[in-house]
């Protein structure tokens, strides 16, 4: 004999395609009649991008005056310059990477960098110093990808990671040092 009226599976059912129903329609960004016509995150996206060029321009300067230590590292203690050479390499890469992006014919925007500073006598300090800027440079990265827009979120993880990989051949180069 079979049963009529509601079971326990159309119910279900009907439960799960309601609640399939509201779901989508809140994925619609029906917010966007109340903004104006603008999605309702555009606000944010505007604070991301204005945030991600700021960030850009100070991963520049950042960039400029670490390859400026690494090249006074290599020029200071010459034993140092071919394990050096491969991480400056890199450096000067993350530094393209990470330019603001210029306008169209535009003139480029770059200041000079500060001066990097003394470089230690000591080869080993001197590495070591380069290895703590790296370890730093990896943290900053780290801590501005969560306000920047995901595209440069990305790029800042990769160099964020790239940076933390070069402290811990520094820190290994130290060691592999003459004093």
């Amino acid at each position: 004999m079979r049963r009529t009226g509601t079971t326990r599976r159309g119910a279900l059912t009907a439960t799960g395609a309601l609640a399939l129903g509201a779901v989508l329609t809140g994925c619609g960004g029906g917010d966007e009649e109340a903004n104006g016509g603008k999605p309702a995150h555009s606000g944010a996206r505007a604070a991301a991008a204005r945030t991600g060029k700021a960030v850009r321009e100070k991963a520049a300067r950042d960039g400029a005056l670490l390859l400026a230590r690494y090249e006074l590292v290599a020029k200071a203690h010459p034993a140092t310059a071919a394990g050096l050479a491969p991480l400056r390499a890199a450096v000067r890469e993350h530094g393209k990477a990470l330019a603001p992006p210029r306008a169209k014919g535009g003139p480029r925007a770059d200041a000079p960098p500060a001066a990097p500073g003394p470089v230690s006598a000591d080869p080993r300090a001197a590495v070591r110093e380069l290895a703590a800027d790296e370890r730093r440079r990896a943290d900053a990265y780290a801590e501005a990808l969560l306000n920047v827009e995901p595209e440069l979120a990305r790029l800042l993880a990769s160099v964020a990671g790239a940076a933390a990989a070069h402290a811990y051949l520094l820190t290994e180069l130290a060691e592999e040092t003459a004093a």
